[in-house]
């Protein structure tokens, strides 16, 4: 198999992600107060899925959103049922209590995120009522061929939520009320504000992801749509800065390519190949070089009808 294999969309792909953290906050837990996402009995830090397909919607929508067959269906603020009432338009058709097909192929061979990764689709209301049932712009559920698993760490980690202040004020009122207040008054609010700041020291995060050329072929997915996935992957990174993420970086992408559209050996047997550990002198990893990549590859035909391609790492 030559080099280009691994954007062959008709060909199944597994693949191992590897990527850290350095004081920030990968995923916040909205229902732990936007504290870092953990399995509270191994203390193992967590990423889901749909945080690691965002960043690769946004690679997507910053640098290829024109192109024919890119636009992005869940998109910041965006209203779905537009999308779809949009699809309805552009084949002819008229909302319906059933699932459009020429509409669902519309939402396929247009936006990218519904392509790769499949979409529910079925619950855009137009308005309009027959027999009293809600008429929809529904367009049918996509299964993608890309999926992914929640990211977790090798090691367990320590979320810490530190205070953090600022020397401006939000409202006017709040230097009357320092100033009148006494013995009453709010102190805080003549010298600032307090604030909570969640983050992790350092995590080294393992995801597992799939690429199924059956569904590949349902969708549409052509070459250059996977060759712009592995670009997302290993550029989006450095697209989604901000203060609150701290520094995060891609570490290692291997992507075992089968021969066959249904695969030549398990998932999991090709994911035990890559192993993580931590060095045996380190007991608080604070640095990806903390850690040993080990990949048991010995070359070409080390699994028969299986090829590895390293990205990274």
């Amino acid at each position: 198999m030559n080099s280009e294999t691994y954007t062959d969309p008709g060909r199944r792909h597994d693949f191992v992600l590897l990527f850290d953290v350095t004081d920030g906050n990968p995923n916040g837990d909205p229902d732990a107060g936007n504290l870092p996402r953990v399995d509270p009995e191994t203390m193992q830090g967590l990423v889901s899925d749909v945080c690691l397909k965002r960043k690769v919607r946004d690679y997507v929508a910053m640098v290829d959103r024109d192109a024919p067959g890119r636009m992005i269906f869940v998109g910041h603020g965006d209203i779905l049922a537009g999308h779809q009432r949009k699809a309805y338009e552009s084949v002819g058709a008229e909302p319906a209590l059933r699932t459009n097909e020429k509409a669902r192929e519309y939402m396929c061979a247009t936006y990218y995120d519904v392509r790769m990764f499949g979409a529910v689709m079925t619950t855009g209301k137009s308005g309009q009522k027959k027999d009293k049932k809600e008429l929809q712009w529904n367009c049918g559920q996509v299964r993608g061929p890309v999926q992914l698993t929640f990211a977790r760490s090798i090691s367990a980690i320590v979320p810490m939520d530190v205070s953090v202040t600022r020397v401006a004020l939000t409202n006017a009122d709040d230097v009357d009320r320092a100033v009148a207040g006494g013995d009453d008054g709010d102190e805080k609010a003549a010298s600032g504000q307090m604030g909570r700041k969640a983050l992790v020291p350092y995590g080294l995060y393992r995801a597992h992801g799939f690429f199924s050329a059956p569904f590949a072929a349902k969708t549409g997915v052509k070459q250059e749509d996977l060759a712009l996935f592995w670009d997302a992957l290993r550029k989006m990174w450095d697209l989604d800065r901000s203060a609150s993420r701290g520094m995060m970086s891609l570490r290692g992408l291997y992507i075992f390519t089968h021969d066959s559209p249904l695969g030549n050996a398990p998932a999991q047997d090709l994911f035990a190949r890559v192993q993580v550990s931590l060095r045996p002198e380190v007991t608080t990893p604070r640095s990806f070089a903390d850690y040993v990549v080990a990949v048991d590859w010995p070359g070409e035909g080390a699994v028969p009808g299986v090829c590895l391609h390293r990205l990274v790492g």
